[in-house]
């Protein structure tokens, strides 16, 4: 009896001591005991006795991501390519082809091919959609197909692809890729300057301090900080950014977390650049984690002047950890807090809706905060801008749009059919492609349901279940033909918005990415709107006390 027992409790120990090896030791160690003891007894019986042949490691796999499903997304399982993947994207160069590549589930459609390098040397354009990828058929193979394009730097790979229906042929022969992670800067005007930044990686401030350095020998004495876009990435590399601009021993972010040894608080640790000079941050709704880190903590030190519009809000932080057989799990660990005590995490994905979708605070219930000079602030998911502009907030017309990827093949087609711009700081699209581009949507059918539509779909359903449908049949067909009404003039209303997402879509065709940021120089909004604060010292100054 004593052997038995043994036996049926070591694989549950010898689990919890993974588990709890250097953490802290749970209350509910031997509940975790026995769910552990269940699962494994399950899963032997499973595979010993079903009828049919099973395969272990599939099995596990959907086990393990069901199981992270109910969790947060940013709580990943990750096999040893996706070990490889995450390392790439930290240190800021891979070996690769050299483009933006989008995996769908029977091509590899290429986003963006990055100038000078193997895909764009190759003569692939974006929009081509790759097919075959030397014999293997991409609609054909399991696995993340991206994952074929990848190889050493000098080994060659053959991709068959789809060009405006042409079925083409071309050879890339593979090479080291250096990701900038600010990828631009230049002069706006005489006296201010502007840096964009792509990503937090391992070379983001360096970059960042060796771009600034530059624009003040040009002359500048103000500066846009551009991190529209910006997806975020390394946590210290948003405070060694901030501390760019700020003195050190200041306070930049907090981490909370329910396990003692994960309660951080990061400190500037550097001497700074320039504690100075007047400073715009640009953010959008696409900012996230570290941007929101710099952004936030440049807004409650008084330090910048934020406009856009109010950042995603991932205000969760992650820490790998190694598992066996080389592979790795990235595991949420804690929240991350602005200066002023702010927690900018926009979802609670522990508290769901009715239809399992994390819920989001309501603004009713959003909490206020002091900056350094003691402006108001407040929480509720994301940095919400001293200066909200509607036009870098994205309608959800705009967002079914995107989602749709109409503006990507509209430019496409545009880019196949149009000559390149004579003049790049001057292109304009005008009247008639807008309304060119809304025959596009009709074409391909763009179907834009709302909230509300939704909810009278429902409400119809129930009224046939209650069997009063007839008596309301009339009014219900009132009520869709309101709405399709507002579909057609929410296009119209967001006509300006829109334009702009087509226009920097087809003049990154023509000119790349390099193209695209002397473009927004000469004529983007945000940036206009942030040279208007900036050459006003007063009003730059009331944003601020």
């Amino acid at each position: 009896m004593r052997k038995l027992l043994q036996r049926r409790i070591l694989i549950p120990l010898l689990a919890l001591t993974v588990f709890f090896s250097g953490t802290a030791f749970k209350s509910d160690f031997f509940e975790i005991a026995k769910q552990i003891e269940i699962f494994t007894t399950l899963f032997k019986e499973l595979n010993m006795n079903y009828v049919d042949d099973t395969n272990p490691g599939d099995l596990m796999d959907t086990a393990i991501k069901s199981m992270l499903e109910d969790l947060d997304p940013y709580t990943n399982y990750y096999n040893e390519q996706d070990v490889e993947a995450a390392r790439i994207n930290n240190a800021g160069d891979y070996t690769g082809i050299g483009a933006n590549v989008l995996t769908l589930k029977d091509k590899l459609v290429i986003i963006e091919p990055y100038k000078d390098y193997a895909a764009d040397k190759a003569g692939l354009k974006a929009g081509d959609e790759i097919i075959k990828v030397d014999n293997v058929v991409v609609a054909d193979f399991k696995d993340d197909a991206g994952n074929l394009l990848q190889g050493a730097a000098g080994t060659t790979v053959n991709v068959t692809f789809l060009r405006q229906g042409n079925t083409e042929t071309t050879t890339i022969k593979r090479e080291a890729v250096d990701i900038h992670a600010v990828p631009h800067y230049s002069m706006v005007n005489e006296t201010i300057g502007y840096i964009v930044l792509r990503k937090f990686n391992e070379k983001t401030s360096s970059e960042t301090i060796s771009a600034l350095r530059s624009l003040k020998n040009q002359g500048a004495k103000k500066l846009i900080l551009d991190l529209r876009g910006n997806p975020g990435g390394l946590l210290r590399e948003a405070v060694n950014v901030t501390n760019i601009f700020v003195p050190k021993n200041q306070l930049v972010v907090t981490t909370k977390s329910k396990v003692k040894k994960y309660n951080k608080t990061y400190y500037t640790s550097k001497d700074p650049i320039d504690t100075e000079i007047p400073l715009v941050v640009l953010i959008d709704g696409a900012s996230a984690s570290a941007s929101e880190i710099v952004s936030g903590a440049l807004q409650d030190l008084d330090r910048a002047v934020v406009i856009g519009a109010r950042s995603f809000g991932k205000g969760l932080v992650q820490r790998p950890k190694k598992l066996t057989y080389g592979t790795q799990m990235k595991i949420t660990i804690s929240r991350y807090y602005t200066p002023s005590g702010r927690c900018i995490q926009a979802l609670d994905y522990w508290n769901r809706d009715e239809n399992g979708k994390a819920t989001r605070i309501k603004q009713e219930n959003y909490n206020a905060f002091k900056t350094k000079k003691g402006r108001t602030v407040y929480d509720g998911g994301g940095i919400q801008p001293d200066l909200e502009l509607d036009a870098t907030k994205l309608s959800p017309i705009t967002k079914a749009i995107i989602n749709d990827n109409l503006i990507f093949k509209y430019a496409t087609n545009y880019y196949y059919s149009h000559p390149a711009p004579n003049n790049l700081e001057n292109f304009e699209l005008l009247d008639t492609e807008f309304n060119n581009f809304k025959n596009f949507l009709q074409a391909n059918n763009f179907n834009f349901e709302t909230k509300t539509e939704k909810a009278f779909a429902n409400a119809l359903l129930v009224a046939n279940e209650e069997q009063i449908n007839k008596a309301i049949d009339s009014d219900y067909s009132e009520l869709i033909s309101a709405l399709n009404r507002y579909k057609n003039k929410a296009i119209d209303d967001n006509k300006a918005q829109i334009l702009a997402l087509l226009s920097d879509e087809i003049v990154k065709r023509y000119f790349y990415r390099e193209g695209l940021y002397t473009y927004y120089v000469a004529s983007n909004f945000e940036i206009q709107k942030g040279v208007e604060i900036l050459k006003n010292p007063s009003n730059y100054q009331s944003y601020l006390n």
